[in-house]
């Protein structure tokens, strides 16, 4: 694991591909990728229940889509990846490496979203490992966080599944679609990285059938 001083600051995490056996993630490319993206999270009405917890969403039309995924990459702070599948490299969703802050080694996964085809498959799981393997082993950070509208109980599952642990609510934290929004926080650190990365590793690549939820509420 790389560990920089705490009188130095880290890198910022700016890879642009990272490569799994089930999905890749690819640095989203608006021309490119957006008129994909709004095509599968708009198709269907479960498509379209994608958007409920999230700030925006779902749009009238692919040019209101652009304009949000423009807004998202104008945030300094931001990386966001289009997640395509593996091996046919369709696009299945997005996730963001976000609220980055190169001086503490902090940052949070977020805007996470995929399409009815790829729920309840290892895409989310690899995805997540991808960016957590980067940030922990390639750029030494000290903190990922995770955070979630309290209302939204799958997120927050998925949270715990993936070894974030609970740290707290902060009530009314937003006004999300004209409603209060009150926002569940996780995390994970560094040292505990080694034996969640184990635990992803085993329950993505080792087929036993192995329940991740299972391996993270294991005490070792």
């Amino acid at each position: 694991m790389r560990q920089a001083p705490f009188d130095s600051v880290w890198p910022f995490p700016d890879e642009a591909h990272h490569a799994g056996q089930f999905v890749s993630l690819v640095r989203l490319d608006i021309a490119r990728d957006a008129a994909e993206l709004y095509r599968i999270s708009h198709a269907s009405e479960p498509a379209r229940a994608l958007w409920e917890y999230l700030p925006q969403g779902p749009f009238a039309s692919l040019d209101g889509f652009v304009e949000s995924l423009e807004a998202m990459e104008r945030q300094p702070d931001r990386v966001v990846y289009t997640v395509r599948r593996q091996p046919d490299g369709a696009a299945v969703g997005t996730i963001s490496v976000m609220r980055i802050v190169p001086k503490d080694g902090v940052s949070e996964l977020g805007s996470i979203w995929y399409a009815p085809v790829a729920q309840r498959t290892a895409a989310n799981t690899e995805a997540v490992y991808l960016l957590l393997r980067y940030l922990f082993d390639t750029l030494g950070y000290r903190r990922v966080e995770w955070k979630c509208d309290a209302r939204n109980a799958r997120s927050a599952a998925a949270a715990v599944r993936l070894g974030f642990t609970f740290e707290g609510c902060f009530r009314q934290h937003m006004v999300i679609k004209q409603a209060n929004r009150d926002t569940l926080w996780y995390a994970m650190l560094d040292a505990e990285w080694p034996q969640k990365c184990a635990n992803f590793e085993r329950a993505l690549y080792a087929g036993e059938g192995v329940s991740l939820r299972l391996l993270n509420e294991t005490p070792r």
